[in-house]
C-alpha cells in the first residue's frame, strides 16, 4: 500500500484516484500518522466476505470436546426423581 500526505494528495488527486481505479489502496498521512485510506470500491462477493468473518472470528472462539468425558459421573434420571 502506497502513503502519501494531504499536501501531497491534493496536488496530484486525479493521479492518485487513478491509481485507486486500478485497484491500489493508498494511506493518506497527517505529520506521519495515517489518517484515512482511499480503497477501490469492489463489490464484496460471498466468498470474501466469509472469510472477513471468519477472520474477524479467529482467536475469539473456544474450541472444546464434547466427546471427552469431564470426570463427573452421569446418574441419568435419578437427579430428577
Amino acid at each position: 500500500m502506497n502513503s502519501v500526505n494531504v499536501t501531497e494528495l491534493r496536488q496530484h488527486l486525479p493521479d492518485y484516484l487513478k491509481q485507486v481505479q486500478q485497484g491500489k489502496e493508498i494511506a493518506i498521512t497527517l505529520h506521519g500518522k495515517t489518517i484515512a485510506r482511499l480503497v477501490p470500491d469492489r463489490p464484496e462477493n460471498k466468498r470474501e466476505a466469509a472469510l472477513k468473518s471468519l477472520a474477524a472470528l479467529r482467536g475469539k472462539m473456544v474450541v472444546g470436546d464434547v466427546l471427552t468425558p469431564s470426570g463427573d459421573e452421569w446418574t441419568s434420571d435419578a437427579d430428577h426423581l
